[in-house]
């Protein structure tokens, strides 16, 4: 059987230009009578990040496993990359997630397998790439995260956030358009975080991802929002972000189940309501 090359891009009918990356339109999901999201509707624009913050159990994972198939809505629609996925098969979705990366809590990396052959795996598993092409695009991507010479190791051998950054880079091996992110730094110190947020923020920068972002960490959400990447020669450099860049960076805060707000950090920072000044304090 015939592979694909998952490293192109989409394909041209995936993405309409202007139009969202990802958009909800009033969906609602229970599990029996425990209503999860309730008339949930955002969208996500091409290379921006779109932050969700909440409570453990508002329904924020909720939302990635909507956006990548792996649940349906009860109701309302759902269209990632040009495509209403809330609809399709398996086999359709399928399709689409070639072009999105998905970076788990705990990283979920393989234990008996090294770094190169946890980040590669999607591309030895199911691509027209030879042996020697694969091993070039992980130590790319390993390159990009810092991590090359880790390559032939296994995670054990690895720190917390040095594995947290494996896992991104494996999300990444495909060049996804999309990167969802579901509380990448839990458990991690304040330094290892921010080398977290650091690679987070050059994926946006330097290889234009749309990220969408689940976390509680507060510290974590607003440097990611406060912050660019630009390249210096041939070093890259992390600096204060532009009003541009800043108004690109969207939080939403859901609250059982709702939207509760939605807005740039300033707003949220400034905002009068009682439950978003005691979360954020």
């Amino acid at each position: 059987m015939a592979t694909r090359d998952v490293t192109a891009g989409p394909p041209a009918e995936l993405v309409e230009a202007h139009a969202p990356v990802a958009l909800f339109d009033r969906v609602t999901l229970a599990f029996d009578e425990k209503v999860i999201l309730r008339d949930v509707t955002f969208d996500v624009r091409f290379g921006h990040t779109k932050i969700f913050l909440g409570a453990s159990g508002a329904g924020k994972s909720t939302i990635l496993k909507l956006m990548l198939g792996l649940l349906k809505p009860d109701s309302g629609t759902i269209w990632v990359l040009g495509q209403r996925v809330d609809t399709m098969t398996e086999a359709q979705l399928m399709r689409v997630r070639e072009h999105m990366g998905m970076v788990f809590q705990e990283g979920a990396l393989f234990d008996s397998l090294t770094v190169g052959e946890n980040v590669g795996f999607k591309l030895y598993e199911d691509s027209d790439l030879s042996l020697s092409e694969v091993r070039e695009r992980v130590e790319e991507v390993l390159g990009f995260v810092s991590l090359a010479e880790h390559i032939d190791k296994l995670p054990s051998a690895l720190s917390g956030g040095q594995r947290r950054r494996v896992a991104i880079a494996r999300a990444m091996i495909t060049r996804p358009k999309v990167l969802l992110y579901d509380e990448p730094t839990t458990g991690l110190d304040p330094m290892t975080c921010l080398s977290v947020d650091t690679e987070i923020v050059k994926l946006r920068d330097l290889q234009q991802v749309t990220s969408v972002l689940v976390t509680h960490q507060l510290r974590d959400a607003f440097y990611i929002a406060s912050h660019e990447a630009r390249r210096n020669g041939r070093e890259v450099e992390l600096v204060e972000a532009s009003e541009q860049k800043v108004e690109e960076a969207d939080f939403v805060m859901i609250r059982e189940g709702r939207v509760a707000f939605e807005g740039s950090a300033w707003e949220l920072r400034h905002s009068k309501d009682a439950y978003l000044q005691t979360f954020l304090s």
